[in-house]
């Protein structure tokens, strides 16, 4: 059952669990205009599409399981973490930060969420490539941030996601998924477009700010700081100080509020939503066999790249 509570311009939705309900059928994976996706990101199209962005929407972009909710958290207490404490504690994130293609049935879709947001700017979440992206978003100049992740822990931490995620297709056992994750089979397509086919557009469009996941991990306070500097905002250092304690994995693992623990479409008993957070974990994945073979896949798709990531910190 769904119920409403309005607060600041947002309506907050409390979603019956999976546990309270029938496993939901998981749909099948589409070809979109050359890019695999799931019905639940292409059925709202044109009115995605036709999403009116306002000059001051700052756009978070990532690939998926690359760090997305973690820049999300950051950047909403930067703007109002000193401003508006209360939401943190009664507005999920998803609703201070809508996914702006997601359309669920039964629920309101994350255009309809971007459009009732009060608050300003407007911070909005996407996983689309950049060729997706509203014309809109161009047209009004706005800040984009983007997140990257390694490939090896991106395929690594997608998968889990999958596995306990009903919108997604099924993805099958590791080597089936990573064979999938390599040949771009998997929701949002090819990890190479998408990181790459960014990185081309940030070369002519300025206010891009690329962000990379493992410098996060190495040191969060230079990267908060950096990020600070794009969105022309100057926290104090005890602001720094406190955003970075909040926003470390544990605390947000354990903070309802950011964890997705009342999704309807998640069955965080198979795997959870924040999962591990860490650089390296594909070591625990990869065999010998599929290490080398992804290598040199890797090599080939990155070869005319100028991207250059870490796969341990």
């Amino acid at each position: 059952m769904l119920h409403n509570v309005h607060y600041f311009g947002f309506t907050t939705f409390s979603l019956t669990t999976m546990s309270q309900l029938d496993k939901p059928q998981r749909p099948p994976a589409i070809d979109f205009h050359g890019v695999c996706m799931s019905k639940y990101f292409t059925e709202n199209w044109d009115n995605v599409q036709s999403f009116k962005a306002r000059p001051d929407d700052i756009l978070i972009a990532t690939y998926p399981k690359a760090g997305t909710t973690w820049v999300s958290f950051i950047i909403d207490l930067l703007y109002f973490g000193q401003t508006c404490p209360e939401r943190q504690t009664t507005v999920p994130l998803i609703q201070r930060v809508p996914f702006l293609e997601i359309a669920l049935p039964s629920q309101p879709s994350g255009k309809e969420m971007a459009d009732k947001i009060g608050t300003s700017p407007r911070l909005i979440k996407s996983h689309l490539p950049v060729q997706f992206v509203p014309k809109s978003f161009w047209e009004n100049n706005c800040r984009i941030v983007y997140v990257a992740r390694n490939a090896k822990d991106s395929a690594v931490s997608y998968y889990h996601f999958t596995r306990m995620n009903y919108v997604q297709p099924d993805p099958g056992d590791w080597g089936t998924y990573l064979n999938s994750f390599m040949n771009g089979k998997v929701v949002f397509g090819s990890w190479y477009d998408h990181v790459n086919n960014w990185w081309k557009r940030k070369q002519t469009y300025p206010k891009i700010h690329y962000m990379f996941y493992e410098d996060l991990i190495e040191d969060a306070s230079r990267e908060i700081l950096r990020l600070s500097d794009f969105l022309g905002l100057s926290p104090s250092a005890e602001e720094l100080d406190k955003i970075k304690a909040t926003t470390m994995f544990d605390s947000m693992k354990h903070n309802k509020m950011i964890n997705y623990f009342t999704s309807g479409m998640m069955d965080q008993k198979v795997s959870p939503f924040l999962r591990k957070g860490k650089v390296g974990d594909w070591k625990n994945h990869f065999t010998v066999a599929q290490n080398e073979e992804f290598d040199e896949d890797y090599k080939q798709k990155m070869k005319d790249s100028a991207l250059v990531f870490r796969t341990e910190v």
